[in-house]
């Protein structure tokens, strides 16, 4: 008997703690339903949050990197997808950039080969230098890329836009070799453009800003200024020199009364380490295997 009013006492008392607790969940709702400053729960309200909103903050901050992952996954893809993308368009830029610098040489040298050819008055069959003679040859010489079926023959003048470059030295059907006037074993006819006074003219050995060349003129009487201009004196028949290319400038004049000569340093206009398009001088109405520049400038 006992237990069971004790079990009855206790549901009795559960059950009164249940309405007591539905009854202050619905005070609470009512009085709640004014919320603003003026609401009897607003104190109440701002402790809890105060208490809370730092630990909401903390979880937000913690979760976010968590939650934004696969976005910032998708964001680096797109970003190294667009990176990628610039470096290969910056490269195709360079390389037409290049390419365009090339050709545009290109067509200002064949430019000089016709004024070349138009101001000499010759015909010029056009070639590319493909190789440069190996340093053990100790001689300075290139090969290019046209022979005898071009119309080469050896001992014929090879020019660029600039001046004077060297004479055929042998010739294949498809190649011809070149010997620079820079070559030590070169000796070119030179004349002053302003006294008119001749020379020898003879090659140091050197390319590039080293390449430069010795003048002897054969009258010391009338030496040549600094700053004058050197042109071939011109060979019996054009071989192996025509008359009129520029060689150099002379940049010093030295001389003696001890000597029957006067000696004078060319430096050429020809740049001799960066050959590439040249013109050999072959006679008027040769036809071969390519075009020529014709005497008037043209191409044939």
């Amino acid at each position: 008997m006992p237990d069971r009013f004790d079990e009855r006492a206790e549901r009795s008392r559960l059950r009164a703690r249940m309405a007591a607790l539905v009854l202050a969940s619905v005070t609470l709702m009512v009085l709640d339903h004014h919320p603003g400053t003026g609401s009897p729960l607003e104190p109440a309200r701002d402790a809890m949050g105060s208490v809370l909103g730092p630990v909401e903050s903390g979880a937000s901050g913690v979760t976010r990197p968590v939650t934004d992952l696969g976005g910032w996954f998708t964001s680096k893809r797109s970003l190294q997808h667009d990176v990628a993308r610039l470096e290969s368009a910056n490269a195709r830029l360079q390389a037409r950039q290049s390419t365009t610098t090339y050709q545009r040489n290109l067509l200002d040298e064949y430019q000089g080969l016709t004024s070349a050819a138009d101001s000499l008055r010759q015909t010029l069959v056009p070639a590319h230098v493909v190789a440069y003679g190996p340093a053990q040859s100790f001689s300075r010489t290139v090969t290019i890329d046209a022979g005898s079926a071009a119309g080469i023959r050896p001992d014929q003048t090879v020019l660029n836009d600039h001046g004077l470059v060297g004479r055929v030295l042998r010739v294949t059907s498809t190649t011809a070799t070149v010997l620079l006037v820079v070559d030590t074993g070169s000796v070119v006819g030179g004349r002053d453009g302003s006294s008119m006074q001749v020379g020898f003219v003879k090659g140091r050995g050197g390319l590039g800003n080293h390449g430069t060349l010795d003048l002897q003129l054969v009258d010391q009487s009338d030496p040549p200024a600094t700053g004058d201009t050197i042109v071939t004196w011109g060979s019996k028949g054009g071989a192996p020199y025509v008359s009129g290319v520029p060689i150099g400038r002379v940049t010093a004049v030295y001389a003696s009364p001890r000597e029957s000569t006067a000696h004078a340093v060319i430096q050429p206009f020809v740049d001799f380490g960066a050959l590439d398009l040249v013109g050999v001088v072959v006679p008027s109405g040769t036809h071969g295997d390519r075009g020529v520049i014709a005497a008037d400038g043209t191409l044939r």
